[in-house]
């Protein structure tokens, strides 16, 4: 049986280790952390083709610049001298223009949709009950500059194929009938879904289980040992591990794991932060996001999950809990319903998001190194695409023609 070595356990990972699995490969996962520490538990579990557009858009730059002087601003660049740092801003502006947004939204759409449909397929699997819901997701606004953006959005993602539609106040009112909202009015993607985050790792993680997969937790990658152009051997702390076929999926991790292997890839750290709150009193029934505060709330059961921030930071930066009032404020000042408490440091989830320098994940067979696979870079999108990402390194690996087109997600596209 062929041998498969997954670096990094969160939704990328796996993801190709399970749709690797399926494939007859034989599974093990290596994670330098745990499923408590990664990025893949305490977002938003937002499965969402409304976001076609891509992280490195016309005015973020300048509009980062602004919020930096703000702690509860919902963008932040910590200033620091740092190589890395300073080549990713440089190719990140580079990418910032409208040409650059236009070129990505196929490609995002389409990666999206095929995750949903993998999602779709996966949750009618036995063994997994992600709490999977198509209900759609409301992206609310306040102001009259953002209405006016907003409608814009509703008409480009209908260009696209995608269900939107623009909704005042009443409207709003008419689907969300049991909580009041201090808006102008919202974009109903009913093209978009949500589920549990967390029930999905685990659900993920009971199945290679099952399966056989070796599943390493707290286990650091240290190098690799090449023979004849190919990676076949991994080698940690605790021992080494021999590979026909190794899966890079280290998340925020994935620069530094990549320049092992001898690949430049510009990626930074965007810590986001999370909190849950009892909702029986605030009977949400979908994803709202707050535009103006660039705030994600979901429901999930008996519990709301508010979350949000991008925080460009370096990973063993202390927590920067004053940011968590920002979401606070924000969540309060659109639902003034709302009986929303600061909530307790211990009770703040916070977690890394994979930054690339365009704001298109790196997906793709390394031509370098061919028996390597790069997934990784998603930002803000991993849950979304993380089911279609991990079909499609299957698809790869199998030497298969791609459900999506890859070539603008290529890993060693800025070399």
């Amino acid at each position: 049986m062929k041998k498969a070595i997954i670096i990094g356990g969160g939704i990328i990972g796996l993801s190709s280790a399970y749709y690797l699995r399926r494939a007859g490969w034989d599974i093990t996962v290596i994670d330098k952390g745990n499923r408590r520490n990664n990025c893949s538990t305490g977002n938003a579990g937002y499965i969402c083709p409304s976001h076609f557009v891509p992280l490195a858009t016309p005015g973020i730059v300048a509009q980062g610049m602004k919020w930096m002087l703000n702690s509860r601003s919902p963008f932040y660049v910590q200033p620091r001298l740092s190589w890395p740092l300073i080549q990713w801003g440089i190719q990140f502006m580079r990418s910032a223009t409208a040409q650059h947004v236009q070129a990505s939204a196929r490609p995002l759409r389409d990666i999206a949709l095929f995750s949903m449909a993998c999602y779709e397929d996966l949750k009618k699997e036995p063994g997994f009950d992600f709490f999977y819901a198509h209900d759609g997701m409301l992206e609310a606004v306040q102001t009259t500059e953002n209405v006016h953006h907003a409608k814009e959005t509703a008409a480009q993602a209908r260009d696209l194929g995608l269900d939107a539609e623009w909704l005042d106040k009443d409207g709003v009112k008419a689907i969300e009938p049991d909580v009041e909202m201090n808006i102008r009015g919202a974009t109903w993607f009913r093209c978009d879904a949500h589920c549990n985050p967390e029930q999905l790792v685990q659900n993920l993680e009971a199945y290679l289980r099952q399966q056989g997969a070796t599943l390493l937790e707290d286990t650091e990658v240290t190098g690799f040992q090449k023979q004849n152009g190919a990676i076949r051997e991994v080698i940690t702390k605790q021992g080494v591990y021999s590979a026909d076929l190794v899966v890079l999926a280290t998340g925020s991790w994935s620069r530094e794991m990549a320049a092992k292997i001898g690949l430049s890839l510009p990626l930074v750290a965007g810590r986001g932060y999370s909190f849950l709150s009892d909702a029986s009193d605030f009977p949400l029934r979908r994803p709202v996001i707050l535009t103006e505060g660039r705030v994600a709330v979901s429901p999930f059961a008996a519990q709301i999950r508010f979350g949000g921030t991008m925080e460009i930071t370096a990973i063993n930066t202390p927590p920067r809990y004053k940011r968590v009032e920002g979401i606070v404020q924000s969540a309060r000042e659109f639902f003034p319903q709302l009986k929303l408490e600061q909530p307790k440091e211990a009770d703040v989830w916070y977690g890394y998001r994979p930054c690339s320098a365009d704001g298109l994940p790196y997906i793709g067979r390394l031509q370098k190194t061919p028996n390597v696979i790069v997934a990784t870079g998603h930002s803000m999108l991993g849950l979304s695409l993380g089911a279609g990402t991990g079909k499609l390194v299957a698809e790869l690996a199998e030497e298969q023609a791609t459900n999506v087109d890859l070539g603008v997600f290529a890993p060693e596209r800025f070399e």
